[in-house]
């Protein structure tokens, strides 16, 4: 037996690794040249995990479903407050009104809105970016379409105030698109009957909910474990959010009125161990409604409830 030195062994070894990488670069060479000869029409196309085909009969039923639905809050609103009311295109300058609430509200409506319009164009497989923007424009061309109508009313007006608002939750959702970190805020409404029995149209209180705004608590939810620093984050439940709660009473139409707020916690319908596309749906709808748990007034006297609405 001839045993070799180790050296020679090593040089052997390392020749034959770089002949072995010299044949692997020439064929890499050869296939680079081969596939720059190669007509565009004969390339492999390019794989993106994540895009999907656009369902377009699916997506054409859900927006012809959707129009339907705009068409008869547009019908119901028409009959309510525009009917034989219309008089010429005017503004009005309301910002006081309903101690603000009706602005949050505006913000709300105009993010669950867009909430609405994405469920569609998720069905029918529209990319997560052009569906976060389709459907806040979407929402924002509907709000602005009864501010428009608003313009017209004898009693309302155009108002700078409402549009703003609305602007501002269409917005929301995109920036939460790009900016991950905002998902930890999350806006929610609760809604308990006060003042449906009232019929003084100055005060906004009359017999439909989104009136009712004595009745009405709009949430700034957020995700502490997300946010607290991680050492305090650990013992905190996943589920568990704080959220700060703006409320209103007592109000007389011209700005008057109390404003109130409240901290309250919140529960994440995210973390509801349910999975598939149709729970994903149901737990988002879900994050955007407060549910009645503790929590404390902080305003007009300190009181603490077992259940905040």
């Amino acid at each position: 037996m001839v045993l070799l030195p180790l050296s020679t062994v090593f040089s052997q070894e390392i020749d034959s690794i770089s002949t072995s990488l010299n044949l692997e670069t020439k064929s890499l060479q050869l296939e680079k040249r081969n596939f720059l000869l190669t007509p565009l029409s004969e390339l492999p196309q390019k794989i993106d995990p994540l895009e999907t085909e656009v369902n377009y009969p699916l997506l054409g039923g859900i927006g012809v479903g959707l129009l339907g639905t705009a068409y008869g809050v547009q019908v119901y609103q028409q009959n309510a407050w525009w009917k034989d009311q219309r008089t010429k295109f005017h503004f009005e300058n309301d910002w006081v009104y309903a101690l603000w609430i009706d602005k949050i509200g505006h913000f709300y409506g105009t993010d669950l809105i867009a909430h609405v319009f994405s469920v569609g164009l998720e069905g029918a497989n529209v990319q997560a970016e052009a569906n976060t923007w389709y459907s806040s424009a979407l929402a924002l061309s509907f709000q602005l379409f009864v501010e428009v109508q608003d313009g017209f009313g004898p009693q309302w007006g155009f108002s700078p105030g409402d549009a703003t608002s609305d602007l501002l939750g269409a917005a929301f959702p995109i920036l939460q698109y790009y900016y991950p970190y905002l998902n930890n805020f999350k806006f929610k409404f609760s809604y308990y009957p006060a003042d449906l029995t009232k019929k003084n149209p100055n005060s906004g209180q009359t017999h439909i909910i989104i009136d009712d705004y004595a009745g009405q608590k709009f949430w700034l939810s957020l995700r502490m474990k997300e946010m607290l620093p991680e050492r305090v984050a650990q013992y905190w439940p996943e589920y568990l959010c704080l959220a700060l709660g703006m409320g209103v009473k007592n109000l007389d139409g011209s700005g008057g009125g109390q404003r109130d707020f409240y901290l309250a916690f919140d529960l994440d319908a995210e973390t509801i161990p349910l999975h598939g596309k149709f729970w994903q749906l149901v737990k988002n709808t879900l994050n955007y409604f407060h549910f009645p748990m503790p929590g404390i007034r902080l305003t007009h006297k300190v009181v603490f409830f077992g259940l905040t609405y």
